[in-house]
């Protein structure tokens, strides 16, 4: 246990190190990562650990971390964040985003939820745990990522086809949870598969004052009733059941509209986008087959193109089977914290490594909070940021002295 000098010490270390995380716009789109690795070499070096760059795609940096444990050959554990934040929209924020001011104990900037806090409280309950001489039996390896926020398909996907991925051996990974408005914390053991689906619909092109057959706006209108009333009944699973979140429905939405030429013409060709996410409980290949029947329904001369087509993912079993799920529940147990197990409703990059089999567990100590990832004016209580070290400080021995 710190004296309460060296504490406020570390309190404020890590406070200035948030801070200066933070200030760096590391925003889509077209992301400089430089200042984010030039940050995160500093600290591998003032925690003493070694720090390892790579790039399987170029200016897509992985920075890892590594601290090695007292048995290296077990399985490591992961501790994973990424190091992108979305664009903001500066003229919607009474803060400036990127300034990480301190105002009335919280502290406001792009990333203070989603998810640079997670990333320094990894840090920083590494430098008090090494502090205080402790040891583990794993490898604990501190993993920053980049593109999360747009699929991570030139970042974590990447990552784990490289030899560099295997040679980390990974057994375990902490990703991103959720901020919680309430006393729960969200925890994140599964995740919903996610369709962008493009769907053509080409008809008879002719003068807006007629009454053709088989227009492309014909087909739009057929297909987006089906995907609304479809939407309708997800919406009423959640009114019927009270206990499930947004992870347990399917969720369907219309993003895009394409298509015209101009007001008087029925154009040849309109495209709709639909961003679908489904759970791991619904069959997959028969919804799949919904969406066909729907099409074939509205007429002929339709397309579907998937611009992301994600396969189902097995969830991280929650039982006794796994025994880094016995250990992280034993941890926060002992913190007296009370979770609320779910099925992300988004997408993190925890889905790649469960997607190799690899157990996963998305949480971030972040509770008694406005949900403000991605929102206007997002922030962290500056009590709720150094109680997350504390979290992560019982939580990362657990895992990684898993037999």
């Amino acid at each position: 246990m710190a004296a309460p000098q060296e504490k406020e010490a570390l309190d404020q270390r890590a406070l200035n190190n948030f801070i200066e995380y933070l200030q760096i716009p590391s925003v889509h789109p077209n992301v400089n990562y430089d200042k984010c690795v030039e940050f995160l070499k500093a600290q591998a070096k003032s925690l003493d650990l070694p720090v390892k760059v790579v790039e399987p795609v170029p200016k897509k940096p992985i920075v890892i971390i590594t601290w090695i444990g007292l048995e290296p050959n077990l399985p490591s554990v992961v501790l994973n964040s990424h190091t992108d934040v979305v664009p903001v929209f500066k003229e919607d924020w009474t803060k400036k985003p990127f300034a990480a001011d301190i105002i009335d104990g919280k502290i406001y900037a792009r990333g203070t939820q989603d998810m640079k806090s997670v990333g320094i409280q990894y840090i920083e309950a590494i430098r008090r745990l090494k502090a205080q001489g402790i040891r583990f039996k794993r490898t604990v390896h501190l993993t920053f990522v980049p593109d999360e926020e747009i699929g991570g398909i030139l970042g974590m996907k990447e990552f784990i086809k490289t030899q560099d991925y295997r040679d980390l051996n990974v057994g375990f990974s902490l990703d991103e949870g959720m901020t919680s408005p309430n006393e729960e914390y969200m925890l994140a053991y599964a995740e919903r598969s996610i369709w962008h689906i493009h769907i053509h619909c080409s008809g008879h092109a002719g003068h807006g004052s007629l009454l053709l057959k088989n227009t492309a706006g014909e087909k739009v209108n057929y297909i987006l009733n089906k995907f609304y009333e479809f939407r309708k009944e997800q919406e009423q699973k959640l009114i019927d059941n009270p206990t499930w979140t947004l992870g347990d429905v399917t969720t369907v939405n219309l993003t895009q509209l394409k298509g015209g030429v101009q007001s008087n013409v029925i154009p040849p060709e309109m495209t709709i986008v639909i961003d679908c996410r489904i759970p791991t409980t619904v069959d997959i290949k028969a919804w799949e087959e919904t969406i066909n029947k729907w099409c074939k329904e509205a007429g002929p001369g339709i397309k579907i193109e998937y611009e992301q087509k994600q396969p189902q993912v097995a969830p991280t079993k929650l039982d006794n089977s796994n025994p880094f799920w016995v250990a992280f529940k034993g941890a926060t147990d002992s913190l007296g914290l009370k979770l609320k197990p779910q099925s992300f409703p988004g997408g993190t990059d925890s889905r790649y490594l469960r997607g190799l089999g690899i157990p996963a567990l998305g949480f971030s100590p972040i509770n008694n909070t406005p949900v403000l990832l991605h929102d206007n004016d997002e922030f962290i209580g500056i009590d709720t940021f150094f109680k997350g070290i504390e979290v992560y400080c019982k939580i990362i021995p657990a895992v990684a002295n898993v037999q």
